[in-house]
């Protein structure tokens, strides 16, 4: 049977503090869902003053990047590319805001982020992407 890595809790939080950093510095109010590799929610956070719609689209972009193990963005340049894509049954949205977490060749999970312009919520991903390592 072959081993597979898995993110830890620690890992999580580590991922959530460098993604809440990036949005108060920016003063971006998002919510920030990290999801394991199968979709469930390991942590999620509403920043004070972001929408309440926010946090299940947060969770949404981050299901459909770690189910696909894509950025949620591919999803979104596919339906410009091909709008009869959108009838594609991908597990959240196709929104730019959610990026796979990849490690040692394995997708482990991901972040989806939502509250300010798309491009930046994956700027807010990236900061978490990043502090994985």
């Amino acid at each position: 049977m072959r081993q597979k890595p898995a993110l830890t809790n620690s890992d999580a939080h580590k991922m959530m503090a460098a993604c809440i950093a990036e949005a108060q510095k920016n003063k971006w109010n998002v919510a920030i869902a990290i999801v394991d590799d199968g979709g469930a929610v390991l942590l999620l956070e509403r920043l004070d003053g972001c929408g309440a719609i926010s946090a299940d689209v947060a969770v949404k972009k981050a299901q459909t990047s770690a189910l696909t193990k894509r950025p949620s963005k591919f999803f979104e340049d596919r339906v410009k590319e091909r709008p009869g894509f959108v009838t594609f049954p991908t597990p959240g949205v196709m929104f730019q805001g959610g990026l796979p977490l990849v490690h040692q060749g394995e997708c482990v999970g991901a972040i989806g982020v939502s509250g300010v312009q798309s491009h930046e919520d994956e700027q807010i991903a990236q900061a978490g992407v990043t502090a994985l390592g």
